[in-house]
């Protein structure tokens, strides 16, 4: 059976290569000029690996998907760190014993430091904002200082206006634990995203094509099955109205003659630039260069779609275009993925994502 799947990212790779494993011929198109999608790394012109569109850090609590990359790539064990940039100092974020005691002054041990929080926590039984979660969890202060300015540059949004589930991403702890993410599994591909995705992708029986439109290879290339990974509204071509999407607007910049420009991976600046966060990159790969590269994020409701926007409304309107994509099936048109299914998937959630829909056609389900 052939194949047309767009999107040459996790989740197009991950379904071409399952299917391709299993006897399928797969054509993977994608409208940019590389494969790996958001995840693309690359030498910069001083020739340090870098991430082109911001830092993607591969953590997951699966043993089934570390194994199933692991066919196309060694890892290099990375545990992230994130400080945030609040009255003059940095602080570890997500918010932990570290960053209360210095940011208060205070010498608290993890007794005291949940007696702390459980003083400035506004209760809400049932969050459904933001807001609701991070006033619940940290309290208004902590709230406003280290998430309220954050949001509004990352969303366009007040905290008030987002689902609870955007917030609830981010835990707060008593202890001195300041690993941003506290997965089994928290590692980078040892030579980088690219090179994995080109190991997924290297098999006889799939074909990629870079700088291609959906419009044209629909029409020209023949296929059995489509798989849809792009913006599901844009598939339908906005039917129902856009789906909005948050984008970004990334600087890069390279400091010769520095080695290290700042104590963790990521520093985020919720209160002060324009910019949402600032990564360097040879903390995430180890690189030795004795020069550094970084990337600045700005937030921008225009350019390339990243981040769903997780309000009410805009589920609503999703789960429309979701009704649409199920009648889709019955023609062999299947979506999954961050965009196609409107989800703020992780990377591990859309290779398990992808997984799952190949070995549903695999087995026959949606055939």
């Amino acid at each position: 059976m052939n194949h047309l799947i767009v999107g040459a990212g996790f989740s197009g790779a991950t379904c071409a290569r399952m299917l391709a494993d299993a006897g399928h011929r797969c054509v993977v198109i994608d409208r940019r000029p590389h494969l790996a999608g958001n995840a693309y790394d690359h030498l910069d012109d001083q020739g340090v690996l870098v991430h082109a569109y911001g830092p993607h850090i591969f953590h997951t609590n699966s043993d089934r998907i570390v194994q199933w990359l692991s066919r196309f790539t060694e890892w290099r064990p990375y545990e992230h760190r994130v400080r945030a940039r609040v009255r003059g100092g940095t602080w570890p974020i997500p918010i932990n014993r570290t960053t209360i005691n210095g940011l208060y002054g205070l010498s608290l041990d993890e007794a005291g430091v949940a007696d702390f929080l459980a003083r400035v926590r506004v209760p809400c039984e049932h969050p459904q904002t933001s807001e609701d979660a991070v006033l619940a969890a940290v309290g208004p202060e902590l709230c406003d200082l280290f998430f309220r300015g954050y949001t509004r540059k990352q969303w366009g949004l007040d905290l008030s206006e987002l689902n609870a589930a955007v917030a609830a991403r981010i835990p707060t702890r008593t202890n001195d634990d300041d690993r941003y993410f506290t997965d089994r599994f928290q590692a980078m591909p040892a030579e980088g995203y690219t090179r994995m995705f080109e190991r997924m992708l290297d098999h006889p029986l799939i074909e990629l094509r870079t700088g291609c439109e959906f419009d044209d290879a629909r029409q020209h290339i023949d296929h059995d099955r489509l798989i849809y990974t792009g913006p599901v509204d844009a598939y339908f071509q906005h039917a129902h109205g856009v789906l909005p999407y948050r984008s970004l607007r990334f600087e890069h910049l390279h400091l010769a003659d520095t080695e290290v420009y700042q104590e963790v991976g990521t520093v985020n600046d919720p209160n002060e630039n324009d910019w949402t966060r600032i990564t360097e990159f040879k903390h995430l790969t180890g690189q030795s260069h004795r020069g550094t590269s970084i990337v600045r994020e700005y937030p921008s409701a225009e350019g390339d779609p990243y981040y769903p926007i997780l309000t009410e409304a805009n589920q609503a309107l999703s789960q429309r275009y979701q009704a649409l994509a199920e009648q889709e099936q019955a023609r062999g048109v299947y979506f999954v993925g961050r965009l196609a299914q409107y989800r703020y998937y992780n990377m591990d959630q859309a290779v398990g994502a992808a997984m799952a829909l190949a070995q549903g056609l695999l087995s026959g389900q949606g055939a």
